[in-house]
């Protein structure tokens, strides 16, 4: 196991575990924060939008186009936005920092 950095929609920083082969999004879900998530994963909505640290972008995978498309219609997005239902836990990702998105 490793671990992701999450700050929260208050400012807040809380570290927790991550499992190898789930996605952020249900580590994020699993740990209680509020992220909705509602597509399951799919990338068929944008409620599990979080803002990757800089430092993190070039070590996660570059987003396809259907979640380009999705972060198209988030009103908030920034040149850090990722839908976390798109960003699988590896070990290479250990100590990833995540912020929620207002929307998620």
């Amino acid at each position: 196991m490793g671990v992701i950095h999450i700050k929260d929609h208050h400012g807040g920083l809380h570290k927790i575990e991550a499992i190898e082969g789930w996605r952020v999004m249900e580590i994020i879900r699993g740990h209680g924060f509020a992220i909705k998530g509602l597509c399951g994963g799919a990338c068929a909505c944008a409620t599990c939008h979080v803002y990757v640290e800089p430092l993190w972008s070039e070590k996660i995978h570059p987003a396809r186009d259907d979640e380009e498309a999705m972060l198209d219609e988030v009103p908030t997005v920034a040149d850090n936005s990722r839908l976390s239902c798109q960003i699988i836990y590896t070990p290479e990702l250990d100590g990833l920092t995540v912020e929620l998105a207002d929307a998620a």
